[in-house]
């Protein structure tokens, strides 16, 4: 018999629908007609053990314990799920082989994989296990990835990075959490100060962005602006480019702080010759951006619908599992492997019938194209977030799960689009030794941006202009009229939004202070998983650490007092960036987890040595009650 685990009882139903009939429904799993049988986790079955359970004086919360490092790890059943698990344990013994059929992510590796050793299940059965990958939850992908079952050691990797994570949160969260609840309360504080590896970044680039914010001071600084003809009439304006000479002058922006030197050009090239001293003019082109990952669409999403990250993946979830109109919604990656392109054609027909918008969309689209995102390369556990051929969805969509399928299907479709094309322009004149240019772009071919209206009002398009530039050459001589004096200040950074910090937080390198961890990045590392982020951010709204004021995403007095008083090391991304370049090393069996896992140890020990110096003076009282709850090993929380 062949058991199939899926991660939660929606797959193991597709698994089902593609094995023979008759189905027998059972207590827990399905039996198939030809005798393979079709179980189901609910989640995480199992969860770290709690610190009590290793030894029962570390129930009570005392400094002098910290910190609490497991010699031999343990798992424990959780008591909502027990019942289920004690299915899988059955039927582990009765299989002769077993299938790994959680999620394609490294969460869904280890989340099957730890039910089935704590199962008991022999050492040959682990060896013999598969794994199907399934992404797609429509019939015929959900059949061919049963058709085309892999073995399950090849991911053990995946299996081990997960595992590191998992013991490294733990380690981490549970020590300084309890160090740094237990140093406010020496100071009155009633609430819990939790702590985790991303939450606490997360929470420290709102804090910094605020109080930098607060405390700008607004500048003036100048710009120097000519007003040339040429000698048929024509006029046009150019932009003085400050030499190098007018350094001293700037600021880290290039923009010049001094009025005076602003107000010298502005004289010496009143009503003096010019002349042409380059012309160029080149045909650009953009391609169509790539389909959607989860943090790509969370953004979009976030910026046209003022979407929280934990909506649209709660949206996303209701499409892939009970609609079956999108692929799999966790996935950082936005290509698409090459086979894919057989099944354009069924994909937007379907998207034809579910939406008249995206009918006429596709009126205008060229099938045959292919564009960058069909990679085989670039795709590795998961591919990018597109339409399914389902035809038609589970039920009617609600609004707001129509908006989010449409702005994947507009993605996918953009693919079949020709380029967007335009003419970029530039004039250098040079006015008494000073040099000042004139741009202009004009628009040849929208292409696939015809998709997306908003985008030609969007500052993307803003150097786009109805003033047309002269026609002259290099060499000719012109005249400038007159310059101008704009004087402009310095604007302070804008507040966090959903869609700023889920962009911060996949673009992490841009805060990583530390030169030798940005160099370990790459450009797809970020903070946290595709998974994690949208619940992250929301567990700090729940702990009283942000506040959102409109769109705005604001610390509050807590959160700000929490990390101001902390160590710059545990606020700062640097270290968390470190940890999922690691984790990532691991998956590629490019690094250990003894190394990793030693490490963590070493750097927890050093910070409870910073942290019990610190005393958390002046916070305000949280509504929270004075209690821990015991950190799950839920799938995706961190």
């Amino acid at each position: 018999m062949k058991l199939f685990i899926a991660e939660k009882p929606s797959l193991a139903r597709a698994i089902v629908d593609v094995l023979p009939k008759p189905h027998k429904k059972n207590d827990g799993y399905i039996e198939a007609g030809n005798g393979d049988v079709v179980t189901w986790c609910i989640g995480h079955l199992l969860e770290q053990a709690p610190p009590e359970d290793y030894d029962i004086k570390y129930k009570k919360w005392v400094v002098e314990h910290l910190p609490i490092i497991p010699e031999q790890w343990k798992l424990k059943p959780k008591p909502k799920t027990r019942k289920q698990l004690t299915v899988i344990k059955r039927l582990i013994k009765q299989a002769d082989t077993i299938v790994n059929s959680g999620d394609v992510d490294r969460e869904g590796q280890i989340l099957v994989d730890e039910a089935i050793s704590f199962s008991g299940a022999s050492k040959s059965k682990i060896d013999n296990a598969l794994r199907c990958l399934i992404t797609d939850m429509n019939f015929n992908a959900v059949k061919k990835a049963v058709d085309n079952l892999k073995p399950n050691k090849n991911y053990i990797p995946l299996a081990v990075s997960a595992l590191s994570r998992a013991r490294a949160d733990w380690l981490y969260g549970l020590n300084m959490t309890r160090l740094c609840t237990l140093q406010g309360q020496k100071s009155g504080y009633q609430g819990v100060l939790s702590i985790g590896r991303v939450q606490t970044p997360i929470l420290g680039l709102v804090v910094n962005r605020d109080i930098e914010i607060e405390n700008f001071i607004s500048k003036p600084f100048y710009e120097v602006l000519a007003h040339i003809t040429t000698k048929n009439g024509e006029k046009y304006q150019g932009k003085w480019k400050p030499s190098k000479a007018c350094e001293p002058f700037m600021d880290e922006e290039k923009r010049i702080l001094s009025k005076k030197l602003a107000e010298n050009v502005v004289n010496r090239i009143n009503d003096k010759p010019a002349k042409i001293e380059k012309v160029t003019q080149d045909k650009k082109q953009q391609v169509a951006p790539l389909p959607f990952s989860l943090s790509g669409l969370q953004i979009s999403a976030a910026k046209a619908f003022g979407m929280s990250a934990k909506q649209v993946l709660d949206i996303c979830q209701q499409l892939y599992e009970k609609h079956k109109l999108i692929t799999y919604p966790r996935s950082d990656c936005q290509y698409l492997p090459t086979e894919h392109l057989n099944d354009v054609p069924a994909v937007t027909n379907a998207m034809s019938n579910v939406s008249e918008k995206l009918a006429d969309m596709l009126k205008n689209a060229d099938l045959k194209k292919r564009s960058r995102a069909w990679n085989n390369k670039k795709v590795s556990a998961h591919h990018a977030i597109i339409p399914t051929a389902k035809n038609n969805p589970t039920g009617a969509l609600s609004n707001d799960e129509a908006k989010i399928y449409e702005i994947i299907s507009r993605q996918y479709i953009a693919q079949f689009y020709p380029n967007f094309e335009y003419m970029d322009k530039q004039i250098d004149t040079i006015i008494d030794g000073g040099l000042f240019i004139s741009k202009q772009k004009d628009i040849i071919k929208n292409g696939w941006k015809d998709l997306f209206p908003s985008s030609n009002k969007s500052k993307d398009n803003s150097g786009f202009s109805a003033i047309k530039l002269p026609n002259v050459i290099a060499g000719d001589c012109v005249h400038c009229l007159h310059g101008e004096l704009v004087e402009k200040n310095t604007s302070p950074p804008k507040y966090f939004t959903d869609a700023t910090i889920l962009g911060a937080l996949t673009g992490i390198a841009r805060y990583v202070t530390n030169a030798e961890i940005k160099k370990l990045l790459r450009d797809t590392d970020g903070l946290g998983t595709e998974a994690t982020r949208a619940g992250i951010i929301e567990l700090l709204f729940k702990r009283q650490f942000l506040v959102r004021k409109g769109k705005d995403i604001r610390a509050t007095e807590i959160g700000k007092k929490l990390i101001t008083s902390l160590p710059v090391q545990i606020s700062q991304p640097d270290m968390t960036a470190l940890w999922e370049s690691q984790l990532e090393s691991i998956s590629n069996k490019t690094l250990n987890y003894q190394f990793f896992i030693k490490g963590v140890e070493k750097n927890l020990q050093q910070l409870i040595l910073e942290v019990k110096d610190i005393a958390f003076t002046d916070l305000p009282q949280s509504n929270t009650p004075r209690r821990f709850t015991k950190k799950r090993n839920r799938k995706r929380a961190t």
